[in-house]
């Protein structure tokens, strides 16, 4: 574990190994599902103590490292630790570390103004994100109810240990849920939640290759097209993604929604 707090580390290292936790792992090929124990081995004030350890060859690899968000001010320290640890270093056994990202940054996170609201819920994308994409196998909230709370460790380690990718604690969850689904609408590679159709994605494509509403008239397999219905379907598809009904914003809504890809344009020339 990680934290530049050393009653937080005490505290966390006293109570899991006082314990003797045991989270169920997913199940072998004989369909045995065996049980593994939670023990804290060492606790860091720093990433630069967790980093000497762990390049110390005498020293076995842990399965998992506990890793506070923030450091002396520096509000994701944690995060360019998890980036580090991923990169350079395994577990005994071959496997990535799982690395568990702790906070409490964002355990009140809903704001009845609903610009803040809005903003708190973009910062907690971002970061939560930005974790995960840096290493990072859980974000997990240090508090419940006011105090700090073992059993969003325990949780998370048993949620990794069957095999799922994160683990947000309740009652964070529906934010963090909102957050998230606003963050992946807004990235490339997100999704679109409607549907469109053959003709639609084929216009997509005819106009991101530089047709012009008549000539797509023309081009489209639909039959009796006219520049006019062309125009209509393409305010339509424009109010579908929300967009002023222009064609660059078109075209690029609709490849960031993945409902066309590029390979698929075939360019005219002029």
């Amino acid at each position: 574990m990680v934290d530049d707090e050393p009653l937080i580390r005490k505290a966390v290292k006293m109570e899991l190994n006082s314990r003797g936790e045991e989270v169920p792992c997913r199940m072998n090929d004989d369909g045995e599902v065996t049980t593994r124990r939670i023990e804290v081995v060492e606790t860091f004030a720093n990433g630069l103590q967790l980093l000497s350890a762990l390049r110390d060859s005498t020293k076995p690899k842990p399965d998992y490292i506990l890793v506070d968000m923030e450091f002396q001010g520096e509000p994701t320290g944690g995060i360019r630790i998890a980036d580090k640890v991923s990169r350079e270093f395994r577990t005994e056994a071959g496997c990535p570390i799982g690395i568990i990202i702790l906070s409490g940054r964002f355990d009140n996170p809903c704001d009845d103004d609903k610009v803040r609201r809005r903003e708190r819920v973009l910062e907690i994308g971002r970061v939560v994100f930005d974790a995960l994409n840096h290493g990072a196998r859980a974000f997990v909230s240090k508090n419940a109810a006011g105090g700090f709370s073992i059993e969003n460790i325990v949780h998370a380690i048993s949620s990794l240990e069957r095999g799922e990718r994160y683990y947000f604690n309740y009652p964070v969850m529906l934010t963090l849920k909102e957050a998230a689904e606003y963050y992946i609408m807004r990235q490339p590679g997100g999704r679109a939640d409607f549907e469109i159709s053959a003709t639609e994605h084929e216009l997509l494509l005819l106009e991101a290759a530089g047709c012009t509403a008549q000539e797509i008239a023309l081009k489209i397999s639909s039959p009796n097209e006219t520049d006019k219905s062309i125009q209509e379907k393409q305010k339509e598809l424009s109010r579908k993604l929300d967009i002023p009904n222009k064609s660059g914003a078109r075209i690029a809504k609709a490849i960031q929604y993945n409902l066309i890809d590029p390979n698929e344009i075939q360019f005219l020339k002029r």
